[in-house]
């Protein structure tokens, strides 16, 4: 599923497609052994991947006719439908990616069961599947969720701005996370952590916001964000709970926020959400998942110093 510029009636915009195509294409499901063919039955099941390859948008995903079991997270005519979701107060083309699912052995002139996509606004049937996204927690894979807390954090993400000088407002928009706009280095931040290469970063990410307001009610007309290569530093096993809190800064947004290096707990989510996680050693980058927020600076990043063990260090000694 991708967004696509398709040109009608002498206009062309971006719309979501399948496959880049719209209408979508016909999918004819075959069974294939050693390169050779086989018909397959109607009653069969089968396991399908779906990739999201509209960058800054999530989509509802249907098949008319079928029900579909989410197992992992990373014939007649039946119409397959993605649409939009409206995740932030600002308009979108709402135009519906469709595509067949024909089984084989079917009649070709079936007619096509029907289905309806959900509305733009359907947060509730949103976060209803969201929160049904479970860990194993079996005895191979149990789910220990941390009880004792070293460290409570507090991170607020938002929309800002920084001054720019080529700008006709003499600003642009930028996000940031506690205020604080990342800005990339031009040396590795792990190597730099490692060799001790002075002036690449600064530990001084603050652990709460540093402005305090009511962050999904009146907003403060100061959008000045700080700009800086700053990172949060942590001892090695430390157990860490964050809280992430979305702001009305200029508009609220959803965030997919993916931290790298290792799994966390989710633990708690209303007005925002809780996280405890147990931080490896090395150097962890924290960002946004939607493309174009990362590259307005919507990310931050963790050190975990070495430990006092001979295996809790970064790398082995030569």
């Amino acid at each position: 599923v991708v967004m696509t510029n398709i040109t009608r009636l002498c206009s062309t915009k971006p719309i979501v497609t399948v496959n880049g195509l719209f209408p979508g294409p016909t999918i004819v499901l075959v069974k294939v052994v050693d390169h050779v063919q086989y018909y397959v039955s109607i009653h069969c099941t089968y396991m399908l991947r779906i990739i999201n390859a509209a960058l800054n948008e999530e989509l509802f995903f249907k098949i008319a006719g079928h029900e579909l079991t989410v197992v992992e997270v990373d014939a007649t005519y039946y119409m397959i439908a993605a649409s939009t979701v409206m995740d932030s107060p600002i308009p979108i083309d709402n135009v519906t990616a469709t595509a067949a699912l024909n089984y084989l052995g079917t009649l070709s002139n079936a007619a096509t069961a029907r289905t309806k996509t959900r509305t733009q606004n359907a947060t509730a049937v949103a976060t209803k599947f969201t929160n049904s996204l479970r860990s194993l927690n079996s005895v191979e894979y149990p789910a220990r969720v941390p009880l004792t807390i070293d460290h409570s954090l507090f991170f607020t993400i938002g929309l800002g701005a920084t001054p720019c000088a080529a700008c006709h407002s003499g600003f642009k928009f930028i996000d940031d996370i506690n205020d604080v706009s990342f800005v990339m280095p031009k040396v590795s931040l792990l190597q730099a952590h490692f060799f001790n290469i002075s002036g690449v970063f600064t530990d001084d990410f603050p652990g709460h916001s540093p402005i305090v307001f009511n962050y999904t009610g009146t907003q403060p007309t100061n959008l000045q964000t700080m700009n800086g290569t700053k990172v949060y530093w942590l001892s090695f096993n430390s157990t860490v709970q964050l809280v992430l809190q979305d702001t009305g800064m200029t508009t609220p947004e959803n965030h997919p926020i993916h931290l790298h290096g290792f799994n966390f707990f989710w633990s708690g989510i209303h007005l925002e959400s809780l996280l405890e996680v147990d931080l490896p050693l090395g150097l962890w980058f924290m960002h946004c998942h939607l493309e174009l927020h990362t590259t307005w600076r919507l990310k931050m990043a963790f050190v975990i110093d070495n430990g006092k063990g001979p295996d809790e260090s970064h790398l082995p000694k030569c």
